[in-house]
């Protein structure tokens, strides 16, 4: 026969029975959900719109897999190669976030620092508690691997300047970590669209951070303990790998399993932040204004974004006039619904009373909408 134990501390229950060892009867309602219990987006590292791979890199803040930033500070000389990377070899997740290092830096100057960031908005953390004498303790769970050991840092930083960090081991084979930090009753996020808390993985530091502690409590700390000694550096060896997939942060003392959503779900998440057209066929879009040589478009939103986009455009688009393509210069904007775009077809001209409907066509060409943290 089979004991299974009922853990009441995180079940409500009401005239609870157990029968047998497989069957209860009695209301059990869990203290937690049991959905969306992950609050990172994409932490199965399933959306990656900005492509699958990236080279050079080192020598700026980038994104490549939604909503991963990786940020480099202090001039490193250090260069390393992002990838989305299918993976066979770890059971429920098929893409993982894979770094290389390309080029290494074991001249550390103290300033550098670099590490994978999620940044969070204030009105998605507020059943954190934080800034409260109720403040909540949270467990972070991934899966990491690397070609080699490895001791890393992973922590959390607020917009006032508090932090809290521990390490982390890296083997040759897929691991999966838990770490739990304790609530924060100070600085509490504010209610909004805006960053307030950021999660970090750190992979590089100098002197200026390593010198000292690591903070493992909250607190506002020196820079010095912000990654503390005994960490390995990425950049050490050309060598050297990093994989890391499955991230979770949820409520509570224990991780769960991963919590797995449809990709279209995680993607409808990841366009609140950035979204990008490529159109490559004749796509419809309704002119609202048009007069001279400028013709004034609306491109839809896939979803609202989180606020006023950035927005940007590659290249010259096309569009279809009625009766012929006309090439067109392109420039435009956004809001946090609409964008649009100005086609100026210069000494073509717009005949008044053109066509109301145009069509959008591009070779390449591509318009970029950015709402990150």
């Amino acid at each position: 026969m089979t004991t299974r134990t009922l853990d009441m501390a995180n079940v409500i229950a009401s005239d609870v029975t157990i029968a047998g060892d497989k069957t209860f009867s009695g209301d059990i309602i869990p203290s937690s959900p049991l959905s969306h219990r992950n609050l990172i987006i994409n932490g199965a590292m399933q959306v990656s719109q900005r492509g699958t791979s990236s080279t050079g890199q080192g020598a700026s803040t980038i994104f490549l897999l939604d909503r991963f930033k990786l940020q480099t500070n202090g001039n490193s000389a250090g260069r390393y190669t992002v990838t989305q990377e299918s993976i066979t070899d770890l059971p429920g997740f098929a893409k993982a976030m894979k770094l290389s290092c390309t080029t290494a830096d074991t001249s550390i100057a103290a300033a550098e620092r670099f590490f994978i960031g999620y940044s969070f908005e204030g009105q998605d953390v507020q059943l954190l508690k934080k800034g409260t004498s109720s403040a909540e303790k949270v467990t972070l769970s991934f899966y990491v691997k690397g070609n080699a050991a490895a001791t890393y840092v992973v922590g959390f930083y607020d917009v006032g300047g508090r932090n809290i960090g521990k390490q982390f081991s890296v083997t040759t084979s897929w691991n999966r970590v838990s770490i739990t930090f304790d609530g924060d009753t100070s600085n509490a996020p504010t209610n909004d669209n805006s960053e307030q808390l950021v999660l970090r993985f750190y992979l590089h530091a100098g002197s200026n951070y390593t010198g000292g502690t690591l903070q493992q409590v909250w607190d506002t700390t020196t820079n010095n303990e912000t990654v503390g000694g005994g960490t390995t550096s990425f950049f050490d060896s050309t060598n050297r790998t990093f994989f890391i997939t499955g991230v979770q942060l949820e409520l509570g003392e224990n991780a769960t399993p991963f919590e797995h959503r449809f990709y279209g779900e995680v993607a409808d998440q990841c366009y609140r932040y950035y979204q990008k057209f490529e159109p490559t066929t004749a796509q419809g879009a309704d002119t609202k204004t048009q007069a001279g040589n400028l013709a004034f478009i609306l491109v839809p939103f896939l979803k609202p974004m989180r606020s006023s986009a950035s927005f940007s455009v590659t290249g010259n688009f096309s569009y279809y006039n009625g009766s012929s393509w006309v090439s067109a210069t392109t420039s435009g904007g956004a809001s946090d619904t609409s964008a649009f775009l100005y086609l100026n077809v210069g000494t073509n001209g717009l005949a008044s009373g053109s066509p109301s409907a145009w069509y959008i066509r591009s070779n390449s060409q591509k318009i970029i909408l950015d709402s990150e943290l």
